[in-house]
């Protein structure tokens, strides 16, 4: 049976998720049902679905939760979420990225509308209460933000919340005009948990000691971090640098100099918004000492690039890489057990830690 885990609201007296969650490789499955099925994760975006008859077929986590789903836009202009498993035998329905009349299972022919309803399945004349609601592909819960597409598949909390939190920041900004930049897109793998990397990512505590030329930009001083139910945000002011953004006046920063907004949403998503647009990290874990991390890029103002708190993201992250794989390999001494948060630097790590220990516990009721 899975561990459970006690992290005190209070967090001047709070002591982290101990070694052992990082570790146990029951846990580390338990993850799968308890947090990553009720969570939301971000699928796509609408470039690739632009026009009606487009689907975009994708494992949702591969290797980790390795569910296939596929994103169309129907003849109503509808983007549907649905299940990529065929609902006669299971095989995978849509195999390429393109633009469909309709979903055709090639196994047997089993067809489905782009809203992922069934339609027609040649020799079924005579089975017997046929077809069915479960003939159906399932359908998931799907959000659009900007331009970006998140489902749940089976959230418990209403990501609405979430948009509504980041808008109140970088809301004034056009997301639907921020261009993907494939070029700029890179993934990283990392030999560590991948709760580790959101726990280093949630905290500017490290900024002096790890990031020199970052440290350099921001003004550490006044990091500030904001606290969301199931999101939170860190705010990098400027200092050494002029790359801010242009804040309206009816802005809750309005006067204040900020380079960067660092939205993180659980469990595993940040979204990095600069002066030149976003960067889109994915944390993906692949198995308990192996993560992969997906930097996608969308650029607004390209004249900003490589400028400020946005500049040097790949030397960042190498940074950040080390001392994660480093602290992978110091937590399962038999020596360190858990350690304790600082309560001026590392409020986000203790939302991120209670938030785990809810889910993991089952003690969170769908909203």
């Amino acid at each position: 049976m899975a561990l459970k885990f006690y992290i005190d609201p209070d967090i001047t007296r709070a002591k982290t998720l101990p070694s052992s969650f990082y570790s146990d490789s029951e846990t580390f499955e338990a993850l799968k049902q308890k947090v990553f099925y009720g969570s939301w994760q971000w699928v796509g975006d609408i470039m690739d679905l632009e026009k009606e008859g487009s689907v975009s077929p994708f494992i949702l986590l591969p290797e980790f939760l390795n569910e296939p789903m596929v994103l169309s836009r129907d003849k109503n202009g509808k983007v549907n979420c649905l299940s990529n498993v065929c609902t006669h035998r299971g095989n995978i329905v849509v195999e390429e990225a393109g633009q469909q009349r309709k979903l055709t299972c090639r196994y047997h022919g089993r067809r489905f509308g782009l809203d992922g309803k069934f339609e027609f399945m040649p020799e079924f004349n005579e089975a017997q209460d046929f077809p069915g609601s479960c003939d159906n592909l399932h359908a998931f819960p799907l959000k659009k933000w900007g331009s970006f597409f998140f489902a749940g598949l089976s959230p418990v909390f209403d990501f609405q919340k979430v948009i509504d939190f980041m808008d109140q920041r970088i809301g004034f900004l056009p997301l639907d005009d921020f261009t993907r930049s494939k070029e700029l897109d890179k993934d990283y793998e990392i030999k560590a948990h991948w709760a580790l990397y959101c726990d280093n990512y949630l905290e500017g505590f490290h900024i002096p000691f790890v990031h020199n030329d970052l440290n350099e930009v921001l003004d550490y001083g006044n990091y500030e971090t904001v606290l969301s139910d199931y999101c939170n945000l860190q705010i990098g002011y400027a200092e050494g640098t002029d790359e801010v953004f242009k804040l309206p006046e009816d802005h809750i920063d309005y006067g204040k100099d900020v380079a960067a907004y660092y939205f993180w949403v659980f469990p595993n998503m940040m979204f990095n918004f600069y002066p030149w647009g976003v960067s889109v990290n994915l944390v993906q874990p692949l198995s308990i000492s192996q993560t992969k991390v997906s930097f996608i890029t969308y650029v607004y103002d390209a004249s900003k690039l490589n400028k400020g708190a946005g500049s040097g993201l790949d030397k960042v992250e190498m940074e950040d890489e080390a001392v994660v794989e480093s602290v992978n390999m110091g937590i399962r001494s038999h020596y360190y057990k858990a350690g304790r948060f600082s309560p001026t630097r590392e409020r986000g790590v203790h939302h991120f830690h209670s938030l785990l220990a809810r889910f993991l516990n089952g003690e969170v009721e769908s909203s």
